[in-house]
């Protein structure tokens, strides 16, 4: 009698490998200049940061004087705007119209544990035609030029750096306030200031962190409304 075939060698346990594909709902974010397009944007931008800070009673901007004043010259010689805008996905490449020889967009991917649900979604969707159709504006840093005797060097003071309120606490504010001071090392200047409300102790904790010293013994001087057009008299 023939001795039998022996057993065929067990078969190896299935090995489970990583899944590649990124847990979380990523979030494409993307830093441009601002255009004459993007003023409707703008306006309502600036009026929720007056109610942030509870100014909205001194905010007597409207589309018509932010067109007319804000992009007279070119980036970086006068008023500046950087864009935030956020895409579920990739933004395309970018047109030559978003492009400058000191500046170009940056882009960014950072991961949710949950959407984010955005209730004005349709009211900031972006004007940008070569965006996409799914891309909103979040927030947006307005800056201009200074200047430092002491240091003999340019830099920049940030009029305006404000997050639309459901993307707050995601690092948006850190993104927008780093192009500005990444723009002005690569421009060779001193500097980057700005102001913040003395009861406003999230932002102060926020910018020390980042490095920035709050300098206590200063304080704003300013003439504005009927104290600055009193001096339009020759007489004063």
């Amino acid at each position: 009698m023939a001795a039998a075939a022996p057993p065929p060698p067990p078969t190896p346990a299935a090995i489970s490998l990583p899944d590649p594909t990124p847990t979380g709902h990523p979030l494409f974010t993307r830093i441009r200049l601002a255009t004459p397009s993007d003023v409707p944007h703008i306006h309502k931008l600036i009026y929720q940061l007056a109610i942030f800070e509870r100014l909205a009673h001194f905010c007597s901007a409207t589309e018509a004087s932010l067109s007319s004043t804000l992009f007279n010259s070119p980036p970086f010689q006068s008023f500046t705007i950087f864009i935030l805008e956020l895409s579920p996905n990739p933004f395309p490449p970018q047109p030559h119209t978003h492009t400058h020889s000191l500046f170009s967009p940056v882009t960014q991917i950072i991961t949710l544990d949950l959407p984010i649900d955005d209730p004005e979604r349709e009211t900031f969707k972006s004007n940008d035609k070569d965006a996409g159709f799914d891309v909103v504006v979040g927030g947006f840093v307005l800056f201009f030029p200074n200047y430092s005797t002491f240091l003999g060097k340019p830099g920049f003071y940030v009029e305006d750096l404000f997050v639309r309120e459901c993307y707050r606490r995601k690092g948006f504010g850190k993104m927008l306030l780093l192009a500005v001071a990444q723009q002005a090392v690569k421009m060779g200047y001193g500097r980057v200031e700005w102001t913040v409300l003395d009861w406003n102790v999230n932002a102060i904790k926020f910018y020390e962190e980042m490095g920035a010293k709050v300098l206590q013994e200063w304080r704003i001087c300013r003439l504005t409304g009927e104290a600055l057009q009193a001096y339009g008299n020759p007489a004063n």
